[in-house]
């Protein structure tokens, strides 16, 4: 597709509207992931807290197949809206570096937003979950360090998990997050929530990724890769440390605010 035909295509109404509906599904999926980061807070137990444990969760309710297939196709839509973004957006961006680089995060958005709607679509067509978040993480830790300079490369890996939560906190300590957003669009109770909203959530998600860039770095350190994993293994490690209850319970606060976030950033979102 030609830069010309695929900002055409990110303009039409169609595109716009699936991509913010695929938007406010991304932050569902971080607003279940808040509350099930409660629940083992408090000792409930119930579905991992990462991306497939909040699909596995909308499962779980009475209309659980039909949910899924709309979160589905919802986050394919995100997704591929992401895309487009990461071929032809961010041109209200001036400077090339900063553009360059909303681009690149876009398109593990992508990734993001795709494969989570696939693993959707698989639940809801019955062909049951293919490993958790945490597994799927330390298998490909486990192949990083079986290769020559493994520990190296997992390190590396760390470095720039850790590079992606820095740039999460600064982002809402900032507010850089409100260049992409046309918040004109929004009634001024609205806009000043979803400033807030944006803010704490940021933060919360920086957190939370540094947890998991600490932890393949300490997979790396001992050569063993279970002691990596994703965002449920970053929130137990966070509930196990000092106080840990209440910290997880605040950054749980945070990441669903990040959700709720979503869905009034979902409308202001420049396309």
């Amino acid at each position: 597709m030609s830069g010309n035909k695929a900002r055409q295509v990110r303009h039409s109404t169609a595109v716009q509207v699936l991509g913010r509906i695929g938007m406010g599904c991304y932050g569902l999926v971080y607003l279940l992931i808040g509350y099930l980061a409660v629940r083992i807070a408090v000792g409930g137990g119930g579905q991992e807290a990462d991306g497939r444990g909040a699909v596995a969760e909308v499962g779980s309710t009475p209309l659980g197949g039909v949910l899924l297939w709309v979160l589905a196709a919802g986050l394919v839509a995100y997704g591929l809206w992401q895309a487009l973004l990461a071929a032809v957006g961010y041109t209200w961006i001036d400077k090339q570096r900063q553009r360059v680089a909303k681009r690149v995060k876009s398109g593990a958005r992508c990734l993001v937003g795709i494969s989570l709607g696939v693993y959707a679509a698989r639940l809801a067509a019955g062909a049951g979950e293919q490993g958790s978040g945490d597994q799927k993480q330390q298998e490909l830790t486990a192949r990083l360090l079986a290769l020559p300079a493994g520990p190296f490369l997992v390190i590396v890996a760390a470095v720039i998990v850790l590079g992606v939560a820095v740039a999460s906190v600064v982002n809402g300590v900032r507010r850089s997050f409100e260049r992409d957003l046309d918040l004109s669009t929004l009634p001024s109770g609205t806009r000043r929530w979803v400033e807030r909203l944006g803010r704490i959530g940021y933060v919360a998600r920086g957190v939370v990724f540094g947890m998991v860039a600490v932890l393949l770095g300490i997979a790396a350190l001992a050569h063993d890769p279970s002691r990596s994993g994703g965002l449920d293994a970053a929130l137990r490690a966070l509930a196990a440390q000092p106080f840990g209850t209440v910290l997880l319970i605040v950054v749980a606060a945070g990441v669903a605010a990040f959700g709720v976030y979503c869905f009034g950033a979902a409308r202001a979102q420049r396309g």
